[in-house]
Formats: structure tokens, sequence, C-alpha cells
């Protein structure tokens, strides 16, 4: 579930509450977590609505200025309308991640997690090539990096997110760089 960056002020500010998407298949489910640049959002609750039952107050917990304005939003959508009731629970925790250097026994743990996701990829393996190529060009667009190991953007990028989970990786507002923990990883025991 992808939120402006509006929208996560307000949700770190405890302004915004709630959020209204319109789904085939919901994307978060109650009980879960989303990691965002402002931090977890825990989702409390996601129930199907119909459109006639939001309320302003519940409008206003959504970051819209009236009702009127979040159904026509909606209504532009297809799928179920869902309410997503969410907080922010805390700090990402990719962030103190990527900050640890890594003890040689850490080392050889990632390795061994790093060799899996090779093992287990059909074109082959591309973790350290991945590193290597993101330690070579910092900041570079995400569709460049992509060309030039012969990947869709798509693709590209949900292998980095993967990357990034290990806290080996950094989103910048254009492309990548290795974290101190990425750094460390390429360094070697």
């Amino acid at each position: 579930m992808l939120l402006k960056a509006d929208t996560h002020a307000g949700i770190a500010a405890g302004d915004i509450t709630l959020a209204f998407r319109c789904w085939k298949r919901p994307t978060v489910r109650t009980g879960g977590a989303l990691k965002t640049a402002i931090g977890v959002l825990a989702i409390e609750a996601v129930d199907p609505i119909s459109l006639s039952t939001i309320t302003s107050a519940e409008a206003r917990a959504a970051g819209y200025d009236s009702r009127a304005a979040l159904v026509r939003a909606l209504e532009t959508r297809d799928g179920t309308p869902y309410r997503i009731r969410l907080r922010l629970a805390g700090e990402d925790p990719r962030i103190a991640l990527r900050q640890q250097p890594l003890t040689p026994a850490q080392h050889t743990e990632l390795q061994a997690r790093l060799q899996r996701m090779d093992r287990a990829s059909r074109s082959g393996p591309w973790t350290r090539a991945y590193l290597e190529l993101i330690q070579s060009r910092p900041a570079t667009r995400a569709p460049d990096l992509a060309a030039s190991v012969g990947l869709e953007t798509k693709p590209f990028k949900q292998r980095i997110r993967r990357l990034k989970e290990l806290g080996l990786t950094e989103s910048l507002k254009v492309g990548y760089r290795l974290s101190p923990r990425g750094e460390s990883y390429l360094r070697g025991p």
C-alpha cells in the first residue's frame, strides 16, 4: 500500500489514522505492519465498506478536506472500497540494521542467506553483482541500473528491496547506495 509524503507526515503527527483504498484483494491485513519512509505502520483494521457509509470525520481522519473529496477519489478506482485503520508503531528496524557492522559470524550467516537467494534465482547468482553495481554507481536511477543488468525496472527493484530488508542498501531520492552494513559485507570478515 503506497502512501503519499503528506500522508506520511499526517500519520507521524497523529492527524491521519485512516486510509481508504479500492482493491480487488487487500494488499494489507489486520494485524499486519507496513514499512514506510516514516517508520513501521501498524495495520489495526482492514474492512470492506460501502462508499455511502463514509463519514465526514473519517474523511478528515484520512487527510481529506471533505467526505465528497474522498468519495470522488474512490469512485474513480476499480475494486471494493476498504477502510484501513493504521498508526505509527515505531522506527523502521532496517535503519538500525543498516548501521550495524558485521561480526565474522554475522558475515558468514548473511553470506549463506545471500547464497540461498542466488540458488533460488532462475537467472543465476545476482546478489553480490547487485551490491557491487550499487557500490560503483550510487544515486543512479533504478531504470538505468536495471538496464545495465538486462532487467526490467520492476523485477530489478524487487530484488533491491530484498537486499534492503537485510539492511544492505538504502533508497535515496534517486537510486540507491550501500549502507555501512552493505559496505562491511563486501569488504568481508
